[in-house]
């Protein structure tokens, strides 16, 4: 018998004095019965650190990667369904990077593994004509603290201030300090 998602809801206020962006954003997450609650965490921090400032064009969306190769973790298509920002969570690798880069307008990537250094040191080089690609990286002790806020129903205040991020679920708070390593 096959496992099914588990759904989760997390409604988000969004303050990001960087970028000026202020929004509200309510998520339904289906989550593969394969994912942890430190890379769903990770996606919804990087929906709301990729949250257009102009909507006019839609919004960045949950995607299903998990179910489907040819999706990423999140992405923001316009009306006319251009892909306007393809976001993945953890750590693809090159190919993907380049195909990815290739249809969207811009390309980011969200790695919080331990293992990412030794990820980045051997694709660095093979991405590098990918011109519209960021790559960020969380520390691990952060993503595992962002993970613990997981609840199957969430309200979350996430606040972001000279590349820090505070993400607040109303009894703990979370300081997400993410580290760019291309873009």
């Amino acid at each position: 018998m096959a496992l099914k998602a588990t759904i989760y809801k997390a409604q988000i206020n969004l303050a990001d004095m960087d970028r000026n962006v202020y929004a509200d954003p309510a998520l339904t997450i289906a989550r593969h019965p394969s994912e942890t609650d430190e890379r769903m965490m990770v996606r919804v921090l990087a929906l709301a650190l990729g949250w257009p400032q102009d909507t006019n064009e839609g919004t960045l969306e949950l995607a299903k990667d998990m179910w489907d190769p040819d999706e990423p973790a999140l992405w923001h298509k316009n009306f006319s369904d251009e892909i306007m920002h393809w976001v993945d969570v953890g750590q693809p690798d090159d190919k993907r990077l380049m195909k990815a880069s290739g249809r969207a307008r811009k390309v980011t990537v969200w790695a919080f593994q331990n293992s990412t250094p030794i990820w980045w040191d051997n694709l660095a080089n093979k991405v590098s004509r990918a011109h519209n690609l960021t790559v960020w990286q969380i520390p691990t002790e952060q993503s595992q603290a962002l993970g613990a806020l997981a609840q199957r129903s969430m309200q979350l205040q996430m606040t972001v201030q000279d590349g820090t991020v505070w993400v607040n679920d109303g009894q703990t708070t979370v300081e997400i300090t993410p580290v760019k390593l291309k873009g």
